[in-house]
C-alpha cells in the first residue's frame, strides 16, 4: 500500500516558482497569467530558462539539462512552496533523464500542470505525492474561465472546500456503478509514451484521460497499446475528459466506449478535464469516490 503524502495548502504571501519543462512560452501570455497568480497574493518567481529556446530545436524551451536544472532547483528550494509548470507542449520526458526522480519524491511540494506534465505527475504519483492536474501560467483562456480559476484557487488554498471534483461542469455515466482508490493518470499519449521506461508506473485506482489533436484512429492505437500491456488491469474506475481538436468528437467518443467499456468498471465520459477552456483541477494521487456522476475527493487534497 502506497501511503498518500498531501503537501501543505498555499496561503496568500507564500513563494511560488515557475517553469518550463516542455514548450517554449510566449512573455506576452505568460505575464497576463501570471497577474492571477499574483492576485492571489502569491509571490511569484520566473525560473531562468524559462523564457529561452533551444538552439536547434524550436519545439523546446531551452536545453533539457537546463530546464531539468530549473525544475530542480525549484523543487529543492524551501522557500518555494509550489512548482507551477507555464505551458506543456513536449519535452518533459527528455527532461527526466537528467533528473533524480528518488530526490524529488522525497520532498512535499505541490505541483501545477497537465498535458505534457502528466509524465511528472507519473513519477511523483506513484511515489505517493498528490499532485495537481489544472491549469498552467501560460494557459490564458483557461485563467481566464472563472469556473475553472476558482477551482484551482480552491484546490490550492482551501482544499476543504472541493467535496465534487467535477462539478459544476455536467458529466454523463457511461458505466453506472461506484469505486474507490487514488485518481491517476492524465494525457493519454503521454501515458502510453511511457510504457518501458524507466518511469512508467502501472495505475491501480481511478484513472482520468484527455488529449488534443488526436484521430479516432490513433485514441484508437493509443487505448489499445495500453489495453495490451495491461496497462488497465488494476483499474477501478474511469473518468473520460475532453479530446479536443479531433477529426469528429462523435467517432472519438465511440472509439474510447468501444474499448474501455469492455473492462466493466464504473466510467463516466464528458469531465471538463483538458485542453478546452474549462479545466477543471484534479488532485492526481488523492484517495477518491466515483459514483454516477460525481467524484469526491475522500479527504483534502493539500493539508
Amino acid at each position: 500500500m502506497i501511503e498518500v503524502r498531501r503537501p501543505a495548502r498555499l496561503a496568500a504571501g507564500d513563494r511560488v516558482a515557475v517553469v518550463a519543462p516542455a514548450g517554449p512560452l510566449d512573455g506576452a501570455r505568460l505575464e497576463i497569467g501570471l497577474k492571477y497568480l499574483r492576485d492571489w497574493g502569491l509571490e511569484v518567481e520566473v525560473m531562468p530558462a524559462a523564457l529561452g529556446r533551444h538552439d536547434k530545436l524550436p519545439y523546446l524551451a531551452s536545453e533539457d539539462t537546463a530546464r531539468a536544472a530549473d525544475f530542480r532547483a525549484a523543487w529543492l528550494e524551501p522557500d518555494f512552496k509550489a512548482v507551477i509548470c507555464a505551458r506543456g507542449g513536449y519535452g518533459v520526458q527528455r527532461m527526466l533523464q537528467h533528473l533524480d526522480v528518488e530526490e524529488l519524491a522525497a520532498v512535499d511540494k505541490i505541483l501545477v500542470g497537465f498535458s505534457d506534465i502528466t509524465a511528472l505527475h507519473e513519477v511523483l504519483n506513484a511515489r505517493g505525492l498528490v499532485t495537481i492536474h489544472g491549469p498552467m501560467a501560460a494557459a490564458v483562456e483557461q485563467l481566464g474561465s472563472e469556473q475553472g480559476r476558482d477551482r484551482l484557487r480552491d484546490l490550492l488554498f482551501a482544499p476543504e472546500s472541493v467535496t465534487d471534483l467535477l462539478a459544476p461542469a455536467g458529466a454523463r455515466s457511461v458505466v453506472p456503478g461506484t469505486a474507490e482508490g487514488r485518481l491517476l493518470g492524465g494525457n493519454l499519449a503521454l501515458l502510453a509514451a511511457s510504457l518501458g521506461t524507466p518511469t512508467f508506473a502501472r495505475p491501480a485506482g481511478i484513472v482520468v484521460l484527455e488529449d488534443v489533436g488526436e484521430d479516432g484512429y490513433r485514441i484508437d492505437r493509443l487505448l489499445t497499446q495500453l489495453l495490451r500491456s495491461g496497462w488497465f488491469d488494476q483499474v477501478s474506475g474511469l473518468v473520460i475528459g475532453d479530446f479536443t481538436e479531433s477529426d469528429s468528437t462523435d467517432l472519438v467518443a465511440e472509439v474510447i466506449r468501444e474499448r474501455l467499456v469492455p473492462l466493466g468498471v464504473p466510467m463516466l465520459e464528458g469531465a471538463a478535464v483538458g485542453h478546452a477552456e474549462l479545466n477543471l483541477a484534479l488532485p492526481l494521487g488523492l484517495p477518491v469516490r466515483l459514483e454516477g456522476t460525481r467524484l469526491t475527493p475522500l479527504l483534502p487534497a493539500l493539508s
